[in-house]
């Protein structure tokens, strides 16, 4: 008899549950700012931060341009770093806001959510081409089991083309979530969240309230929080849909907290975690 494959969203919010948590770790490896011990192993350097942050994190999101910025190593690391976070038992979600035509937009879907098993549980998206780049993400996230996020209303300003205002008075990025949310009407899992989910600013806390009254089946990711200024408190309204209706990734003030304490480097991201993580649940009222 077939078993029915459960959703991205039904998987997040059943993790979301179990840790009391909805921190997402950002993986963005900078070989200048590594510890001088690693020599620049940006593979080790991601495990231990796995390692660290495992009891506190719901997922990882490797930032695909640090890797590829290193060539052949870096993509083989980007593939051993998300096996890794599997094995730990954490989501894996590729950062790398893929989008373009049908035919290349398959080849991405293929190359990080399918396969057996895929590479990534979920991936970012570039929407701004159009549905028929996008078709092929949400062809794999019906399939079952993967999950995408597509960029609505990013962390930096943007505001030149996401902001622009259409004929009816609203801004442009009002229109891609109403998308969005239409594109996951029919992959919402047990939870009652779409696996069709959405990058929407910590950086913008108004666009966040917004985000979420157009999308309310929606997962929102709230990227900015830490080196780019975004206040988990100004984060509440994002949870309304439930407990795992947001997560919050942190990157670089967290991977690189030892920095700043002077301590093994895992220690620092493991002890920022445990605080942000307890932030965060405490702001989203659950």
């Amino acid at each position: 008899m077939a078993v029915a494959t459960l959703t991205f969203a039904d998987r997040l919010a059943a993790e979301v549950e179990r840790k009391r948590s909805q921190l997402v770790v950002g993986l963005d490896p900078r070989v200048d700012l590594l510890p001088v011990e690693l020599r620049g192993d940006i593979s080790r350097f991601c495990c231990g931060i796995v390692d660290a942050v495992a009891p506190h994190v719901v997922a990882v999101k490797p930032q695909l341009a640090f890797f590829e910025a290193l060539g052949a190593r870096g993509i083989a690391a980007f593939e051993q770093v998300c096996q890794y976070a599997k094995r730990a038992g954490l989501l894996v979600i590729a950062d790398g806001k893929r989008g373009d035509i049908g035919s290349t937009a398959r080849a991405y879907s293929e190359a990080y959510i399918e396969g057996e098993p895929p590479l990534a549980d979920a991936l970012t998206v570039n929407p701004w081409l159009g549905r028929d780049a996008i078709e092929p993400f949400l062809g794999a996230v019906r399939r079952g089991g993967v999950g995408i996020f597509v960029l609505v209303r990013t962390s930096n300003s943007g505001g030149d083309l996401q902001d622009a205002v259409l004929k009816d008075g609203r801004p442009m990025w009002h229109h891609v979530a109403e998308l969005v949310d239409e594109w996951g009407a029919d992959t919402a899992g047990e939870v009652g969240l779409s696996s069709v989910c959405a990058v929407v600013g910590a950086t913008h806390p108004r666009a966040v309230a917004e985000a979420r009254r157009l999308m309310p089946r929606t997962i929102l990711l709230l990227p900015g929080v830490g080196a780019q200024g975004g206040s988990i408190s100004d984060l509440t309204r994002a949870f309304q849909s439930g407990p795992a209706s947001a997560i919050v990734p942190v990157s670089r003030s967290l991977i690189y907290a030892f920095r700043d304490a002077g301590s093994d480097y895992r220690e620092a991201a493991g002890a920022e975690a445990a605080r942000l993580k307890r932030e965060i649940w405490t702001a989203s009222g659950w």
